[in-house]
């Protein structure tokens, strides 16, 4: 395993552009994904499990001689993708207070967009906030949703910040990054729900879609009003008198469990998976 010790190497130099979210001189930020480094050893070891190799592998040289579950990470890898850091040099890519000691260098995946779009799944408009982004994949993963769809002016969905909200829901999800939402609407076969505080209907009197496409705004701006224009239904979240709107992540959170509550967990649907001797 070929080691960096130097903070002037140049591999060192361009992983450290990336770990701060900067352009990597190799990748552009686009829909041919851009590269990024995640760290730590359940991440690392879910992008193993779900998308495969990483183009670098990067150990802290000192933790990976006694650490046995960083060297049977490392034992899975070619060892020609592995490098080993200085432990200093691995420090210093850290975005958190105490790392792992291991980061992959990838790009991030760019599916392409379906033709039709006729399942369940949110959408994100200018959500800017990192932990926002995270915490809404998480939350979209955890009530049953399967993609997601970005505009631009999100944060970017495989950024270090994002990736430690979401906890893991990256590899549960198809995540859509740079999407004209307004024109997504031409391939939407299914409603489009917004969420919105005027104009708009109790989330518990409405009966929701079994599937529809999800719209969630700016976290001061709310949803954009030609979207809104587009919406076929508008809710909102009662709450009690004099108090601030909820985070959007919160508002998502209370809006996708109780589609699910409707639908999955309805009598209704328990009563049909009966008879059909489920």
């Amino acid at each position: 395993m070929k080691l960096v010790s130097s903070r002037d190497n140049p591999l060192y130099k361009r992983l450290l552009k990336v770990a701060g979210g900067k352009r990597d001189p190799a990748a552009d930020r686009s829909e041919a994904g851009y590269r990024v480094l995640l760290e730590g050893i359940h991440l690392c070891q879910s992008w193993l499990e779900h998308a495969g190799e990483p183009e670098l592998a990067l150990f802290d040289a000192l933790r990976l001689e006694s650490h046995e579950e960083l060297r049977a990470l490392a034992r899975k890898l070619r060892s020609e993708a592995c490098i080993g850091l200085d432990p200093r040099l691995a420090a210093g890519l850290s975005q958190v207070g105490h790392g792992q000691g291991v980061y992959f260098l990838v790009r991030a995946p760019a599916p392409e967009q379906p033709a039709r779009i006729d399942h369940n799944c949110i959408w994100l408009d200018r959500i800017q906030d990192p932990g926002n982004v995270g915490t809404l994949l998480r939350t979209a993963a955890a009530a049953g949703l399967r993609h997601a769809y970005l505009s631009p002016g999100c944060a970017a969905a495989w950024s270090a910040k994002v990736l430690r909200s979401a906890q893991g829901a990256h590899f549960a999800l198809s995540i859509h990054e740079h999407v004209d939402l307004q024109a997504a609407c031409d391939r939407l076969r299914v409603p489009l729900v917004a969420t919105a505080l005027s104009d708009a209907a109790s989330l518990y009197a409405a009966q929701l879609p079994r599937d529809c496409a999800w719209v969630l705004g700016n976290e001061g701006q709310g949803v954009a009003a030609e979207l809104l224009a587009r919406a076929d239904l508008r809710v909102f979240v009662p709450q009690a008198e004099n108090v601030e709107s909820l985070n959007v992540a919160v508002a998502a959170g209370v809006c996708l469990f109780e589609q699910r509550r409707q639908w999955v967990h309805s009598p209704r649907n328990a009563s049909a998976g009966r008879s059909a001797g489920v």
